[in-house]
């Protein structure tokens, strides 16, 4: 199904939808269950300037109501959409922004940092934090808890030449997550 195809295609950003997906189960593991909540939401930055200077970009924001609308127009029929359909089930909002240049840290730090700064706030907790100096690479995940209970995730993922930045706010099954990742396969790293 098309809807199916295009939410794929938007996940094939740096760092690949599989390294996304497996940066997820993780984040999903650390603490049971997980439920949705609005406070998890980010700001994310327009980034209009980075859009024009990028080669590649991916800028998708999916709010509740366009999750539910595109979960009407999936089939229950076709396998691939069936199991997304399922994932995205407990999901209230998804946010991604990626970028790809031509040129080494075509982005400044500050572009990274507006959103950084707001996983230091309350409620959000440092899962996962992988640096390269010698690359200048890194991968920064985060998880909101509130009661024992997850409530949000983001990813920040930079290198030279690229970054990713992903919000997701809700509940997602872990093992809907698994099986997505088996329906559509490996993911290369491009977008």
């Amino acid at each position: 199904m098309r809807t199916t195809r295009t939410v794929a295609a938007a996940l094939r950003c740096p760092l690949s939808a599989w390294s996304f997906l497996a940066c997820l189960v993780l984040a999903c593991l650390a603490l049971p269950g997980l439920a949705a909540a609005q406070d998890a939401q980010l700001k994310l930055p327009a980034y209009a300037d980075l859009k024009e200077k990028a080669i590649k970009s991916v800028d998708l924001t999916i709010d509740a109501a366009t999750l539910g609308m595109m979960g009407w127009f999936m089939s229950d029929t076709d396998p691939d959409a069936a199991e997304l359909k399922k994932t995205l089930h407990g999901v209230k909002s998804v946010q991604i922004r990626s970028y790809k240049f031509t040129s080494d840290f075509a982005y400044s730090r500050a572009d990274v940092e507006a959103v950084r700064s707001q996983l230091t706030g309350p409620g959000w907790s440092q899962l996962v934090q992988v640096h390269d100096r010698d690359k200048n690479e890194g991968v920064d995940i985060y998880i909101a808890v509130a009661d024992k209970v997850v409530k949000g995730f983001a990813l920040i993922a930079a290198d030279r030449r690229e970054f990713t930045i992903v919000n997701i706010v809700g509940a997602v099954d872990l093992d809907q997550v698994a099986r997505l990742r088996k329906t559509f396969g490996a993911v290369g790293s491009d977008m």
